[in-house]
């Protein structure tokens, strides 16, 4: 309150958890077992829905963003942890986390002490991009394009937007269902996987279409894994959790 002259619940880190990995943008695009990062338990969990996008489709999404996800591309306000979350969650369900958490930035900014704190920010900055904090292993998925049309999908997602506050403290704002497995209704009314037991079969006609689009060389990852996902799900009459 008295450095920014209103009061905020807290400055938020977060991450994406599916597929049993959470994902964030720290130093890098990282990720490990859902519960096992630094950052410790979240305080909250919001569900961002059901995702159909096969695991190994994005992985290769993730390798090809990572050129824009590496320390020296970090900037506290416009590009961050929130922001790598926010992109990921819109490929795989089509909807951005919190906003309150997106906004926080403008509002820190907007504050009396924002000017005041831009130098110190800017020395943060500079610090990540000389190289002056150790660096972290790139996401290099296991798996190759050409070997996308003949594997299965793992269709799980579960994803958690992980934060922490002003304490040390982890908030994880966002969770999407696995589309591997059977769903069920959460308190805050989310809804049970809308494919059933059709769900492997849509899996695997996404994998072969990613696959199809990527050997025309006329896409990208990102945009070959959205188009093949929404003519999919066009087909099965689900296009709500395609990706535009």
């Amino acid at each position: 309150m008295s450095f920014l002259g209103k009061a905020i619940e807290g400055i938020w880190h977060t991450g994406i958890v599916v597929y049993g990995n959470e994902y964030y943008f720290g130093g890098g695009i990282q990720h490990c077992p859902a519960g096992s990062t630094p950052y410790g338990t979240p305080l909250k969990v919001v569900e961002l829905g059901v995702t159909h996008v096969p695991k190994d489709v994005f992985e290769v999404y993730l390798q090809e963003i990572s050129p824009r996800y590496l320390p020296e591309t970090y900037s506290l306000l416009t590009h961050n942890c929130n922001n790598f979350s926010n992109e990921i969650s819109q490929f795989l369900v089509g909807v951005s986390i919190p906003e309150y958490i997106l906004q926080l930035p403008n509002e820190v900014m907007s504050s009396p002490m924002g000017a005041l704190i831009m130098p110190m920010i800017q020395n943060l900055e500079s610090t990540l991009k000389s190289g002056g904090v150790p660096q972290v292993p790139q996401f290099k998925p296991p798996t190759a394009v050409n070997a996308l049309a003949q594997s299965g999908l793992n269709g799980g997602v579960n994803n958690e937007v992980k934060g922490k506050d002003e304490n040390s403290k982890t908030e994880s704002p966002s969770s999407v269902k696995p589309a591997g497995e059977p769903q069920k209704s959460s308190p805050n009314g989310a809804t049970a996987d809308p494919l059933g037991d059709a769900r492997n079969k849509v899996q695997d006609e996404i994998v072969k279409e990613f696959a199809a689009i990527m050997a025309t060389g006329t896409m990208r990852a990102s945009e070959a894994a959205a188009l093949a996902t929404k003519r999919v799900m066009q087909r099965y009459g689900h296009t709500a959790v395609s990706q535009n």
